[in-house]
């Protein structure tokens, strides 16, 4: 017998606001909500969600989540090396942007990740992410609501 789909959280880089909506999704549709993290981290208390922490180290949280995570869940990581990962066992991928990165769209993404890297290793500035947006808040939130309605009890 399978468990019901879990959301794991890619949760050192996570904005708040947007493990607030986890939160409030989590207890809403009462599906497993797990963060790990290299850091203790303070979530509210619920039979539902929980917390992983790692020891510190390059890649270690998204390890533990390459582990940890099945096919049907939903991972939360703006990390495209993990997202892609996690896709090729079956798992969703959601950036906090409200991106939701497919089979389809993944190597793209992943493509273009390496293309901005070998541009800053050589010395050029890229600038980083711009603030999270009220409209990108509201595209995560939608697709988080879509996945709940298809895998949660």
């Amino acid at each position: 017998m399978s468990r019901p789909a879990q959301i794991w959280v890619d949760a050192d880089a996570c904005p708040t606001v947007i493990k607030e909506i986890l939160y409030r999704a989590a207890e809403r549709a009462q599906v497993v909500l797990t963060l790990v993290a290299n850091q203790p981290l303070r979530v509210p208390n619920s039979r539902f969600i929980r917390t992983v922490q790692v020891m510190q180290g390059f890649d270690v949280a998204d390890n533990e989540i390459v582990q940890r995570a099945a096919a049907g869940d939903l991972v939360i990581t703006a990390d495209i090396p993990l997202a892609d990962e996690v896709i090729s066992k079956g798992a969703r991928a959601l950036n906090p942007r409200g991106e939701m990165y497919t089979p389809a769209t993944i190597k793209a993404r992943l493509n273009m990740r390496d293309f901005m890297d070998t541009l800053r290793s050589s010395g050029i500035q890229t600038g980083g992410p711009a603030a999270l947006s009220q409209t990108e808040r509201k595209a995560f939130a939608d697709q988080l609501d879509r996945w709940l309605q298809r895998n949660s009890a």
